[in-house]
């Protein structure tokens, strides 16, 4: 018998610990808040992220190559959202962290842009702070060019990318991730802006201040997101 691969091991475990915890009534609730149609078992977060920890633990991944195929095959065959949380999850475990890197980006773009929807691309912003310690030069080209990607869930990412970086923000980036999208109508972008530019204001709140002073363009959402804590 051919032994089990990481793979199985890490999808069969995921779904082994999420099935006793499902809650169909707090499955509705979340499924009325995300404005999702997608099948959700009402697995706390926390709870999916644990599993998803112990998982990955117990998988004995050896490479990059197999973590990025087993988030891949968990996120393309999803049964339910929390799947689709477990294969973000995997690629922010501590045991196999050594493994991700700017080599995971184009599986990154693909959840992205098939999962399509703030909760799990916001999650996925998390990723890059992993990578980007790993080639800060060529992540921060990556990012100024998704910033004009024509998908808005991609330039949304690149806004968001530097999420709670704090003094390793690069300010310049940060502005220039905005500058394509700051007339853009859509709520989400609007939205993005606002909030790392909040976020950064607890760094470094004069910059902040001096950035909305030099840009009226902004719309009164992302200045209104932006300004909260100044």
């Amino acid at each position: 018998m051919t032994p089990a691969s990481p793979t199985d091991i890490f999808i069969a475990a995921v779904r082994e610990g999420l099935a006793p915890l499902a809650d169909p009534e707090r499955a509705a609730g979340q499924a009325a808040y995300l404005k999702t149609e997608e099948p959700t078992l009402g697995v706390r977060v926390p709870d999916v992220r644990r599993i998803t920890r112990a998982a990955a633990k117990a998988s004995g991944f050896t490479s990059a190559d197999q973590v990025a195929d087993a988030a891949r095959a968990l996120w393309d065959g999803a049964r339910n959202r929390e799947e689709r949380r477990a294969a973000i999850g995997l690629l922010l475990a501590p045991v196999v962290k050594r493994f991700v890197g700017p080599g995971v980006m184009g599986l990154v773009r693909h959840m992205v842009v098939t999962g399509a929807w703030w909760d799990l691309v916001d999650e996925l912003v998390r990723v890059q702070l992993i990578v980007r310690d790993r080639d800060r030069a060529g992540e921060d080209a990556r990012m100024r060019a998704w910033a004009r990607d024509g998908n808005m869930w991609v330039r949304r990412y690149a806004i968001l990318h530097q999420l709670q970086a704090k003094d390793a923000t690069d300010a310049d980036l940060l502005a220039d991730v905005i500058a394509p999208n700051a007339a853009d109508a859509e709520f989400f972008i609007r939205k993005a802006i606002g909030w790392a530019l909040r976020d950064y204001a607890k760094t470094d709140p004069e910059w902040v201040r001096a950035y909305l002073a030099a840009h009226p363009e902004l719309s009164p959402l992302s200045r209104r997101e932006a300004a909260k804590h100044l």
